[in-house]
């Protein structure tokens, strides 16, 4: 583990104490902190087709447009020439999957698992840019990256608490100021879900937002059936050998539901199935990871490859899970059953440092071991690492 970003309190006590609780501020979390990237590199993101990017304005630009406009990159130039000298917010998402030195935040949060973890969002604001006074259904570390940001901080919000009309955005209307922090560079603060929060920059300012993945019960529900139901015959129907005379002949009857009950409860509590569809959900990337170039045999990887190191992509997400002599791998929403000790302490590396170097692979003489790492680099998982000694 790196230095702490929690400061003086301890993983296990942050955990026990303020994770998915309450609120934690934290001077100098990062000390002697610099921005991984400039104002100027992230609008050159903004302007690509393949990165999400969006531009909050407090005042519409057009005589006609309310206040809080929101408007969607990909941007060019121009967009950006028109903009308002200030209140306004650029916000680029999984900038981590860009720039391998915004990745490398991540290593400070490896007190949580790897697989709760959504992407990091940078945010670029003129002076009293904001998105407004809003909650998020997840759990967000907001570390000030460049200039100040003021934090207003409230109470917990849901659905049903009043939000502003005539907008995208989803401002509340009401909210009730708490606590009140002016965060610096290397500052960070911890919101748990559903906790109130405004935030408006004092001067340029740039943040950085760590979210976290937290699918809803709608969509566990809904992904984990259409799992199941996928993997299911035809053949297997509805069913009531012991069905009685009825009393009514249109009444659906208590054995009918405990027949219903116990067909869900079989499929249900299936773990097994359970764990394959959690591990592949949660290790979905969030863009198509590309796939630079392929190999199709394991000596032509080690002839080209000679030397260097396999690393993790940026995007891709790992995860695994361990039962009785089986190891199973997740790899960005794909499943692979591990069972050599070989091919088991690669996929345990990989989820633990996202990498491998030199001579953990290339001596390797288990067949499962070398399939499995040629299918995660030509899945575009994992790729050799060539410096510009070593570039081909």
């Amino acid at each position: 583990m790196t230095n702490s970003i929690l400061g003086t309190l301890s993983p296990s006590v942050f955990l026990q104490n303020y994770w998915q609780k309450k609120p934690l501020l934290i001077r100098n979390a990062i000390p002697d902190f610099q921005s991984p990237l400039s104002a100027n590199e992230l609008a050159g993101l903004a302007l690509e087709e393949d990165v999400e990017s969006r531009i909050v304005l407090e005042k519409g630009q057009k005589q006609e447009e309310g206040p809080w406009q929101l408007k969607r990159g990909p941007f060019n130039e121009a967009d950006f020439s028109r903009l308002p000298p200030s209140h306004w917010t650029l916000l680029v998402q999984a900038v981590d999957h860009w720039v391998p030195d915004v990745h490398s935040l991540l290593e400070h949060f490896d007190f949580l698992p790897s697989w709760r973890l959504e992407d990091i969002m940078i945010s670029y604001a003129t002076d009293g840019g904001s998105v407004g006074p809003h909650y998020d259904h997840f759990d967000v570390f907001l570390i000030q990256a460049e200039g100040k940001r003021r934090w207003q901080v409230g109470a917990v919000y849901d659905a049903s608490s009043p939000k502003l009309e005539d907008t995208e955005l989803h401002i509340l209307s009401e909210f009730e100021v708490l606590e009140d922090y002016v965060l610096e560079p290397g500052d960070m603060l911890y919101l748990p879900p559903g906790v109130g929060h405004h935030g408006a920059a004092e001067g340029e300012c740039m943040t950085i937002s760590v979210g976290f993945r937290a699918p809803s019960h709608r969509e566990i529900l809904m992904q984990f059936t259409d799992f199941i139901a996928d993997q299911l015959p035809e053949s297997l129907r509805y069913s009531d050998p012991d069905q009685a005379l009825p009393k009514q002949k249109g009444e659906i009857d208590e054995k009918a539901l405990d027949r219903l009950q116990q067909i869900l409860k079989e499929h249900i509590e299936d773990r097994s199935m359970l764990a394959e569809w959690f591990g592949e959900m949660m290790t979905q990337p969030k863009h198509e990871q590309p796939v630079e170039e392929s190999w199709q045999s394991w000596e032509n990887l080690t002839e080209e490859a000679e030397g260097v190191e396999l690393v993790l992509n940026e995007g891709s997400r790992l995860a695994f899970r361990e039962e009785k002599d089986t190891l199973m791998l997740f790899a960005d929403g794909d499943s692979f059953e591990c069972y050599s000790a070989t091919s088991r302490q690669l996929a345990q590396e990989l989820c633990q440092t996202s990498q491998l170097d030199s001579a953990q692979w290339s001596s390797i003489e288990d067949e499962e071991g070398k399939e499995l790492l040629l299918k995660l680099i030509n899945a575009g998982c994992i790729y050799p690492f060539f410096d510009e000694e070593n570039d081909l």
